[in-house]
C-alpha cells in the first residue's frame, strides 16, 4: 500500500466507516454501545428540532445562494474591467475569506447592534427603523446570510474573475459592432458563456450553505427561538452536547446524502449546458 492510499485510509475512509457504524448505535461516549439497527434515522422523521433545522437550513440556502452569485458576479464585472488599482481591490475583496470566522463575526455583531449598529445608523439617515437582527427570530436568519455573504464571496468573485478572462474577445467586439449595448451584451454573450462557470460556483454555494455552523454558533447560539439552529449546529449539539454520537453521526449522512443529491443534480445541469 502506497502512503497516499494509507493517508487516505487513515484519515478519511476509516472515520467514514466508522460514522457510519455509529449511526446504528446508541453510542453515548460514557457508556458502552448498543446496536439500534436504523432505530436513530427512524427517530429522525419524528424529532421536532430535525425539522426546525431543515427548515432553518434550506431557509438559509435560498437566501444565501441566489445572493451569494448576485454579488460574486457583480463585482467580478466591476474588476474585470480596466480601473486603476483594481488588483488591490481584488486583494482587499479577498480578505475576508482568510479571516477568522470569530474575528469578522465580532464585526458583524457591532455592525449588526439594534441601537449603535452601523447598519441600522445607516437606515436612520433614510427614515427606516432598523429591525433587531441577531434579537428578532424573523431577521437572525437575514443577518446571518448577510455576514455569510460578505465573509465568502471573494472566493466565488475569483472563480467568475477566471470566467469572465475566458470569454473571446472576438464575441464581444462582434456584438458591439452590431449594436448591441452594455446590457445587451451581459445578457445574450457573458451570461451564456459564463454558463458552466455559475454551476459551478451555484454547487459550491449550495454546499458551503448546508455545512453552514461557525457563523450561526458564534452570533445567535441557535437562537432566538431556535430560529438559526442549522442541520450543522444540530449534529454539533446532539455529539458534543447531549453526547448522542450514534444519533448526530445519523445526521450527519442525512446530511451527506442530501449534499450528494444537490452536488448529483448540478452535475446534470452542467453536462447539458456543456451540451448545448
Amino acid at each position: 500500500m502506497t502512503l497516499p492510499v494509507l493517508l487516505f485510509v487513515l484519515f478519511v475512509l476509516l472515520p467514514v466507516v466508522m460514522a457510519a457504524v455509529l449511526s446504528f448505535t446508541d453510542y453515548d461516549v460514557i457508556s458502552s454501545m448498543n446496536w439500534v439497527g436504523f432505530k436513530n434515522y427512524t427517530d429522525l422523521i419524528h424529532d421536532p428540532f430535525f425539522t426546525k433545522a431543515l427548515e432553518n437550513t434550506v431557509f438559509y440556502t435560498l437566501m444565501y445562494v441566489p445572493l451569494g452569485i448576485v454579488v460574486a458576479l457583480a463585482t467580478a464585472l466591476l474588476l474585470n474591467r480596466k480601473v486603476r488599482a483594481a488588483k488591490y481591490f481584488r486583494v482587499m475583496f479577498y480578505i475576508p475569506v482568510i479571516s477568522s470566522t470569530v474575528a469578522t463575526a465580532s464585526i458583524w455583531y457591532w455592525m449588526l447592534n439594534p441601537q449603535h449598529g452601523l447598519i441600522n445608523v445607516i437606515l436612520g439617515e433614510f427614515g427606516v427603523n432598523g429591525p433587531a437582527w441577531l434579537y428578532d427570530s424573523n431577521w437572525a436568519m437575514p443577518a446571518i446570510v448577510l455576514m455569510s455573504v460578505w465573509a465568502g464571496f471573494g472566493t466565488n468573485m475569483v472563480i467568475y474573475l477566471a470566467g469572465l478572462q475566458n470569454i473571446p474577445k472576438e464575441l464581444i467586439e462582434s456584438a458591439r459592432t452590431e449594436g448591441a449595448n452594455s446590457w445587451q451584451v451581459f445578457r445574450y454573450v457573458t451570461l451564456p458563456a459564463l454558463t458552466k462557470t455559475t454551476m459551478l460556483v451555484t454547487t459550491l454555494l449550495i454546499i458551503a450553505a448546508f455545512q453552514v455552523f461557525d457563523q450561526a454558533y458564534v452570533l445567535t447560539k441557535g437562537g432566538p427561538g431556535n430560529s438559526t439552529v442549522t442541520l450543522v449546529y444540530y449534529i454539533y449539539d446532539r455529539g458534543f452536547g447531549a453526547l448522542k454520537m450514534g444519533y448526530a453521526s445519523a445526521i450527519s449522512f442525512v446530511l451527506f446524502a442530501i449534499i450528494l443529491a444537490v452536488s448529483l443534480v448540478n452535475a446534470r445541469l452542467v453536462n447539458k449546458a456543456g451540451d448545448q
